[in-house]
């Protein structure tokens, strides 16, 4: 039973059948018969998992599990404290409240890779980095967030799934490497 760890780069489907326009999984991984546990969008970066074990693969992703998924974030702006004290707690976003969850200004992280393109800057915008760390997982839920308190996000990056980040286990994007069940801490 793999349990794949994978940086998926910029403006990859989360999906292994082919694209028309886009890069797949199946570009990167050559692995039969695994599977995504979640997803990320097309123009989101970073840590995804993928196992061939459907109750692995459930209790990775399924929302009643609670596994913390964390988050880098650049947005537009600089948010201020109140700004920050919104994303915190439960947010209305018209169709569902958000959970409460941690969110902390941070620096870019050294270890971070460029993102290629570039994401677009503006000189007279300043831009700043968010870690947003979430047990729940709504479409779009980061970026939603962040528009609704007036920061939209410019670039998203998951870099953890509960124990398992990519600072721990480097990979650029499009490289993966198989790690253990027992990292993950399910067993």
């Amino acid at each position: 039973m793999p349990l794949i760890l994978f940086n998926k780069p910029f403006q990859t489907m989360c999906q292994f059948s082919p694209h028309p326009t886009r890069k797949s999984l199946a570009d990167h991984i050559d692995i039969p018969n695994i599977y995504p546990a979640g997803r990320l969008d097309a123009d989101s970066e970073g840590l995804l998992l993928l196992t061939d074990d459907g109750k692995l693969q459930h209790a990775i992703s399924h929302p009643d599990r609670k596994h913390t998924k964390t988050y880098l974030v650049q947005v537009e702006g600089v948010p201020d404290a109140e700004a920050l004290a919104r994303l915190r707690a439960p947010l209305d976003l018209g169709d569902f409240v958000t959970q409460e969850c941690e969110v902390k200004r941070v620096a870019e992280p050294d270890w971070l890779w460029p993102r290629n393109p570039p994401i677009r800057e503006r000189a007279n915008a300043p831009t700043s980095w968010l870690a947003i760390t979430l047990s729940e997982g709504k479409n779009r839920q980061v970026r939603r967030m962040t528009g609704a308190v007036g920061y939209p996000t410019l670039r998203l990056v998951r870099i953890a799934i509960g124990p398992v980040s990519l600072q721990s286990h480097p990979l650029w994007p499009g490289e993966w490497r198989e790690i253990s069940v027992a990292e993950l801490g399910l067993g």
